[in-house]
């Protein structure tokens, strides 16, 4: 669909400061996001929708490529993962991360290089593993003991396999308590004070079948300073130090994870991406050369920093509820296509689009239509006063976690996402419909 040019429209400042940077302002109170209008998409598409801003996402990728020129930069997969965003990804020169069998088929069917993936996960299955040794993943991070013997078998007489250790470093950050991953109390990665990472390298280096090539560590989520980061790759440098006086082996690679935050509303901090590539690299130089190492090849993992700002979830207004001094919008989707609000308390800034409203703003809770009292997208937002049925809000910054994390609640169904580029939008992943459900159930 290729949309005519459409005269824009003045918006205030920092008003589009955390939507995609294409998005203009057109009349009558409508926006356009990869030059199409939101309220043509939901015409033709239908709601709940996401959309997704292909500029935005191959720009962030050349961003994170610039920041980092002598690093290797993965996209987290399992932030958005289409066939469409594997090529963009792999055509900006990413390599990728992933979670399970499923991701990683999905990347080498759609033409991704198998030996630019890295495999995560605290519990691998026996699937995830055949497909990564399969398939020639380039990359297993081992995140227990027991993987190291199972992977070191699945391998079989004559094969080598590389590996990371994925190490907790102690490092407590994160925008919620949920996606702390760093610190010790949490289900991730073999401990760096308790010796676990240790005696795990040393496990590995016995094993002919595996050959390790570096550590890895993830502290947590939605991370806008670059402090805890530094207290990390310190701690990091550290144990290769002593892996290095231990086992007289220098470790090639360092694989520092991802987790940079970025703002969902306008006026939060996000991660400064350029200082914290210049500040790591630093630090990674001159730490190494304090500890007598060469410096390795470093590695960041971003995910919801590629992905996130790209995205814009549509919904329509199904009613409008005014309860003593509550006034609740619910609308199409709810927590099955968003159940982040649910789960680490996210705060979305929804907008109305498609039409001016000359009403006075108004405190209002997004809600949404399944039957749960926590199903909300957002609380307590300013919208205008005489919203009614069939208006159409957009939300920005729902790029990651969204389709990802949607589920099958209620059989309301998985919504579509759609691509924009150049005044064009493009059907990447068709709605999920009740025939998907039905063909899905072959019990009598």
């Amino acid at each position: 669909m290729t949309i005519a040019v459409l005269p824009e429209m003045p918006a205030a400042a920092g008003e589009l400061s955390v939507w995609p940077a294409s998005t203009r302002p057109l009349p009558h109170g409508g926006l356009a996001v990869g030059g199409v209008p939101l309220t043509e998409i939901a015409e033709r598409f239908g709601t709940p929708v996401y959309v997704l801003d292909e500029g935005e996402v191959r720009g962030r990728c050349r961003t994170y490529r610039d920041a980092f020129p002598d690093a290797d930069v993965l996209y987290a997969a399992k932030a958005f993962l289409s066939r469409a965003m594997v090529r963009w990804v792999e055509e900006e020169g990413l390599g990728l991360g992933v979670c399970s069998a499923g991701e990683l088929e999905l990347a080498v069917t759609t033409g991704f290089p198998p030996e630019r993936i890295v495999l995560h996960g605290n519990a691998k299955s026996l699937h995830d593993l055949e497909a990564a040794l399969r398939l020639g993943v380039g990359r297993i991070v081992i995140d227990s003991p027991s993987e190291i013997a199972r992977i070191a078998a699945a391998v079989g007489p004559g094969g080598r396999q590389k590996v990371m250790v994925r190490v907790v470093p102690g490092v407590s950050a994160g925008g919620h308590d949920k996606i702390r991953t760093g610190r010790e109390d949490q289900k991730f990665g073999l401990s760096l004070t308790d010796g676990g990472a240790q005696h795990a390298v040393t496990r590995i280096l016995g094993q002919p079948r595996l050959e390790l090539t570096g550590l890895h560590c993830h502290i947590g989520s939605q991370i806008s300073e670059v402090k805890p980061y530094l207290v990390a790759l310190r701690r990091m440098i550290g144990l290769m130090a002593r892996i290095r006086d231990t086992h007289g082996v220098v470790l090639p690679e360092l694989d520092m994870g991802g987790g940079h935050g970025i703002a969902y509303q306008p006026g939060e901090p996000a991660l400064d991406l350029t200082a914290f590539a210049r500040r790591m690299r630093t630090e990674l130089v001159d730490g190494c050369a304090a500890a007598g190492l060469p410096v390795p090849r470093l590695a960041v993992e971003p995910g919801r920093a590629v992905v996130g700002p790209a995205g814009v979830a549509l919904y329509r207004v199904l009613a409008v509820k005014h309860t003593g001094e509550n006034v609740f919008v619910a609308v199409d989707g709810g927590m099955s296509d968003n159940p982040r609000p649910a789960l680490y308390g996210v705060r979305y800034a929804p907008r109305l689009v498609g039409r001016h409203s000359p009403a006075a703003p108004r405190t209002a809770t997004v809600v949404g239509r399944h039957c749960e009292a926590g199903d909300i997208l957002a609380s307590d937002v300013q919208l205008p006063g005489d919203i009614h049925p069939g208006d159409l809000l957009a939300v920005p910054v729902a790029g990651a976690y969204l389709l990802s994390m949607a589920s099958g609640y209620n059989l309301v169904g998985r919504p579509a996402v759609v691509a924009v580029h150049e005044g064009t939008a493009r059907l990447l992943v068709r709605r999920e419909t009740l025939e998907d459900h039905r063909r899905r159930d072959i019990g009598v």
